[in-house]
């Protein structure tokens, strides 16, 4: 008696368990010529096969029409997902703008987290130069070492040397200016 309410109560948490799984499978082909996806819904026995490109269109549409969120509308329409979640823990402040100021005086607004270091900061305009670049179709290679050893980062007057010190020691608030400063050559 109690095996046959064990089994039947295993019984319905799998069926449960085959019907949420079972509500939508996607699974990723190759072909030889193009990759598809093909798209099972298990309730209705119909399969649709949908080419690579469409696929990559419909996202890029949904994309697009998230972009148009209020919240969202800054950013550009080749948007990363580092950039949405950026974008978010901004608006809930757990993360600040700090504007930095480029010799030709291009200014990049840079997104940190509350917390972060120096470092953390010069990976942000790293990965920020990056996309530029990516997204104006130029591909061209920054020594990172050199600008580093060339030009150092300058917050009211003080440098920002120790890579390890929080942004926030340094007196540095969201919406902040830090200005790429030369470094004088010593004789």
């Amino acid at each position: 008696m109690m095996e046959d309410q064990n089994y039947g109560a295993l019984a319905e948490f799998h069926s449960i368990k085959e019907e949420e799984e079972g509500k939508m499978k996607v699974a990723q082909m190759d072909d030889e010529e193009e990759k598809t996806i093909k798209v099972t819904q298990m309730d209705e026995e119909d399969e649709e096969t949908l080419p690579h490109s469409e696929i990559l269109d419909i996202f890029e549409e949904g994309l697009a029409r998230l972009v148009q969120d209020p919240l969202l509308c800054d950013l550009p329409i080749q948007v990363t997902l580092e950039e949405v979640n950026s974008q978010i823990a901004l608006e809930y402040g757990q993360a600040m703008t700090v504007r930095v100021l480029k010799a030709d005086g291009e200014v990049m607004p840079i997104v940190v987290v509350q917390n972060a270091t120096v470092l953390d900061l010069k990976k942000a305009i790293r990965r920020f130069m990056e996309l530029k670049q990516q997204r104006e179709g130029g591909v061209k290679l920054i020594s990172w070492q050199y600008v580093w050893r060339t030009y150092h980062l300058v917050f009211q007057g003080e440098k920002l040397e120790d890579d390890k010190m929080r942004l926030k020691d340094y007196g540095i608030r969201n919406r902040d200016e830090v200005t790429f400063m030369k470094k004088l050559r010593k004789k």
